[in-house]
């Protein structure tokens, strides 16, 4: 492709983009144009190379070979600053914040330093507000979940009014009503002439969003499509090759109580964070419940207590396979089979810089012998194992856990537990940024284990994803925990209710119903005898 073949107009054009490292080419002689007031998907499967294209339009990465012409005019953006004052900016799937500096601060450090943190501070509020895009701008980012996190970041963007805004899984924890705005915001702004480099795995999102799309394979092109005249099942094919097998999901065979919480109620460890409430939950053997609700509502101190990275609740308040376990750490909860996911990859679920292998010591002790012994290749073997059961692209069981992808990290850790063959599994997130291919094997793989026995208890912000896995949902709003409800009787327009904490009226109409059902069903009897 050469600058004769894209219009003056573009506001974006990539010719021949190439970007090799030691183990892959992540791209190779990729070209693309992206128009003003354009929203033009990158579509592609996890390690397609997707991110590393969006860094090097955004600075952060240096292409090997090729240009990049932004406004009709070849540039060599040499580091984020130089693109955001050109007028580019970027929103990461993997944040880039700094956790003891306050929302304002990490927001103001990417701005004008002719700013003040007070006008800062004053501008996040306006903004957050226009776009309804909850934030505090004085809470220190550690204190954020990660969906808070992702607004922090999209409004950093929106604070500096770019021509080009670039979007890597914007929508990968959000709600589907907070969905639902920034895509107002998202079209408003194209409207206005932005134009939107868009990643997501969302293949729906895609079509009701986008106008043009590219799709890479291996770090190539390998088509380009308007997705709103593609089908889900289309979009698939293009990404993947193949539609992703559909789900299996068998009427449950519950077994015994495996976890049991049992009138939870903890205070907020600091000043930004939510008072657990009097949880009460159950997860019997055989069976997947699901927790929905909006970020930051008492799910990051509910894994916390549940994990045992918090051990201040009473013994009996959380109870894993009949036994007292409140007050025990992460390692004794193991002991009793309880194996945990989290949600941050990196720095929880993984150490960036150790290989996968040593990663699985974190949760895992199989390689370690007699006397304290660690026998390396056996440490290897189940590393490889893991990665070949579970699809994950990298370059061996040595590969550091920061070279991968997002989602070809998110299955490595996800495949460490399960295969681990867990009596309860918690999982938080479990398909957070992966590819449709991929998601359909982690949750295919959640409810193998559920047949198996297994007791999976799943947090996630994706609706779609609850509906799809889970026996019973329960929703999490200011720290209480709302009944559950069998799946079969959930709807999207009740649960994004419930997410509002307006389960007590519905509960109590219901409770109505069943009260009146028994005089309703004697008075039959009566009549019929």
């Amino acid at each position: 492709m050469n600058t004769h073949d894209s219009p003056p107009s573009a506001r974006l054009v990539l010719q021949g983009i190439t970007k090799r490292y030691p183990a892959v080419v992540a791209n190779s002689a990729v070209s693309l144009t992206v128009q003003p007031g354009e929203t033009h998907a990158v579509l592609g499967e996890n390690g397609a190379g997707k991110s590393t294209l969006m860094k090097i339009i955004y600075g952060s990465v240096k292409p090997d070979e090729g240009t990049v012409l932004f406004n009709g005019q070849p540039v060599r953006v040499r580091n984020p600053q130089e693109a955001r004052a050109l007028g580019i900016s970027m929103v990461f799937q993997h944040f880039s914040l700094f956790d003891t500096l306050t929302v304002a601060e990490n927001v103001w450090l990417g701005l004008d330093r002719h700013l003040s943190l007070a006008e800062v501070t004053r501008r996040i509020s306006q903004k957050a507000a226009e776009y309804g895009l909850d934030i505090d701008p004085s809470r220190p980012v550690h204190t954020l979940s990660v969906g808070e996190m992702q607004r922090v970041e999209i409004i950093r963007a929106l604070l500096t009014n770019p021509q080009l805004l670039i979007l890597d899984e914007p929508t990968s924890v959000l709600t589907p009503q907070a969905v639902e705005k920034l895509f107002v915001v998202l079209k408003k702004l194209a409207s206005e002439g932005c134009s939107i480099l868009y990643i997501s795995h969302k293949l729906h999102e895609i079509r009701e969003l986008c106008t043009a799309c590219t799709v890479l394979r291996g770090g190539k092109v390998t088509g380009v499509c308007k997705p709103a005249e593609e089908s889900n099942a289309s979009l698939s094919r293009l990404m993947i090759g193949a539609e992703p097998p559909a789900l299996q999901h068998r009427p449950a065979q519950l077994g015994a109580t495996v976890l049991g919480v049992n009138g939870l109620s903890l205070p907020r460890q600091d000043q930004f964070g939510v008072d657990l409430i009097d949880v009460q939950l159950e997860v019997r053997a055989g069976e997947v419940v699901g927790i929905a609700g909006v970020s930051g509502n008492g799910q990051q101190e509910l894994l916390y207590a549940l994990s045992g990275e918090d051990t201040r609740a009473t013994p009996a308040a959380i109870t894993v396979g009949g036994q007292d376990a409140g007050a025990l750490a992460p390692q004794a909860r193991r002991a009793l089979g309880l194996h945990f996911v989290p949600e941050e990859r990196l720095g929880r679920g993984a150490v960036p810089t150790m290989g996968l292998a040593h990663n699985l010591l974190l949760t895992r002790s199989e390689a370690v012998g007699a006397g304290g012994w660690l026998s390396l290749g056996r440490l290897e073997a189940q590393a490889a194992d893991i990665i070949r059961r579970f699809n994950v692209k990298t370059g061996g069981p040595h590969a550091a856990a920061k070279s991968l992808s997002g989602g070809n990290l998110q299955k490595f850790i996800v495949g460490r537990e399960i295969d681990a063959k867990p009596k309860l599994l918690i999982v938080s997130q479990p398909t957070w940024g992966v590819d449709v291919g991929a998601a359909a094997q982690i949750r295919g793989e959640i409810l193998a284990l559920r047949d198996a026995g297994c007791a999976v208890l799943v947090v996630s912000e994706e609706l779609d994803e609850l509906f799809e896995i889970s026996d019973r949902l329960h929703v999490i709003a200011k720290g209480r925990l709302s009944p559950s409800v069998p799946r079969a009787q959930a709807t999207v327009e009740k649960i994004g209710e419930w997410m509002s904490g307006l389960w007590n009226e519905t509960v109590q109409a219901h409770l109505g119903e069943l009260e009146q059902a028994p005089a309703a069903a004697a008075e039959v009897n009566h009549v019929q005898a």
